[in-house]
Formats: C-alpha cells, sequence, structure tokens
C-alpha cells in the first residue's frame, strides 16, 4: 500500500509542477519549456531531498502527512506579458489547481470502474491531491498560495504583503519553518479534516 501512496504522491507532485510551467509558456514565458521541464518523465524534476527522501519518510511515517516536492519550475514573472496584472497569481494557482482536478478525476473513476482494488487506488489519488492542492495553498512563502493572495489582496494589502514576502523568499527555509510548525501543531486535525473530505468526495 506504501508503494502506491509512494507513486501517486510523486506523480502528482510532478504534474503540479508540469502545471506552473504549462500556465507561464501561455502567458508569454517560455523558460520551462527551454528547461525541458513541460515533460511528465520524471526525472528533470526529481529533487532528491523533496522527492525521494522526505516522501519515503511520511509515507512509511505511522499517521504520517504526506509531505514532498520536486525541483520548482523556472519561470521569469517579467515574461508574462499575456496577463502582466495576474500572470504570477495565475501560474502560482495553477499547482494547486491541477491538484484538485486530479481529485476530480480520481473521482470519476472511482464511480466508473467498479473494482475494490482500483478503488483504493482512486480514493489514495484523491486523498494526496486533496492533501497537496491545501498544502500549497497555505500563504507561507516559498508556497504557491503566497503568491495566490498576493493576486487577490487589494492593491495596498498586496503591496505591504509583498515586501513580507520578498524577505521570506530571501530565506525559504524559514518559510518551510514555519510551514512545518503549522503541521505540527495542526497536522492531526488538518489530517483528520482532510480524509474526511476526501470520504465525502469518494463517496465512501
Amino acid at each position: 500500500m506504501q508503494i502506491i501512496y509512494f507513486v501517486i504522491l510523486i506523480f502528482s507532485i510532478i504534474i503540479h509542477e508540469v502545471a506552473h510551467g504549462y500556465a507561464a509558456d501561455k502567458l508569454g514565458d517560455p523558460t520551462a519549456r527551454y528547461a525541458g521541464r513541460l515533460t511528465l518523465n520524471p526525472i528533470p524534476h526529481i529533487d532528491f531531498l523533496g522527492s525521494i527522501v522526505l516522501p519515503i519518510i511520511s509515507v512509511l511515517s505511522p499517521g504520517g502527512l504526506l509531505f514532498g516536492w520536486a525541483k520548482p519550475v523556472p519561470y521569469n514573472p517579467f515574461n508574462l506579458t499575456r496577463a502582466p496584472r495576474w500572470g504570477e497569481t495565475i501560474v502560482a494557482a495553477a499547482g494547486p489547481g491541477t491538484n484538485f482536478a486530479l481529485v476530480i478525476v480520481f473521482a470519476v473513476l472511482l464511480r466508473l470502474v467498479e473494482d475494490q482494488a482500483f478503488g483504493t487506488i482512486c480514493f489514495i489519488g484523491i486523498l494526496v491531491n486533496l492533501w497537496l492542492g491545501l498544502l500549497n495553498l497555505i500563504p507561507v512563502p516559498p508556497l504557491d498560495g503566497s503568491k495566490v493572495l498576493s493576486g487577490i489582496l487589494p492593491r495596498a494589502l498586496a503591496h505591504q504583503y509583498d515586501q513580507w514576502r520578498a524577505r521570506m523568499e530571501h530565506n525559504p527555509f524559514l518559510g518551510f519553518g514555519i510551514v512545518l510548525i503549522l503541521i505540527v501543531l495542526f497536522g492531526s486535525t488538518i489530517g483528520d479534516f482532510v480524509y474526511s473530505l476526501a470520504r465525502l468526495i469518494a463517496g465512501v
């Protein structure tokens, strides 16, 4: 069962990153395409710590919350000429948005194919992608939620928030530290909520 969690987690993380690059490419920035990152081949996306070590630890930990990342897809926000105001927000939202789209795909497949083993795989897909989508919407850099929030805040608030975000992005380990503290403090509650939501979506 753990191997299924691991495979779906890695697959979902890679799809998440490709979605960032694809959105940027459509908005005028070919950086990810030129870097060979608009591919489902896992090799260019693998980060040893984030894509192998941490996912294995999280999957094997009893009751552990799934955690991991791929190499960030590069993009140049100044090239997003087709959406100068909302470009970064759209690129950032494309990652978790794709995870939520995968939740829908797995939910549909679960209902279409009446097989218990396949249903279990689909439920894991729902659970993993719900968790990844919600996790990445936490508005703390370097997570996607920070850029999404910046895009939807009123300009005055967005300017103040962006100043804080810029300082945080210079020290990404601080941001990850805050996220890890939130997971340690509220992980059990969040995990129960995500699992209950996954069951609701799956209809089980």
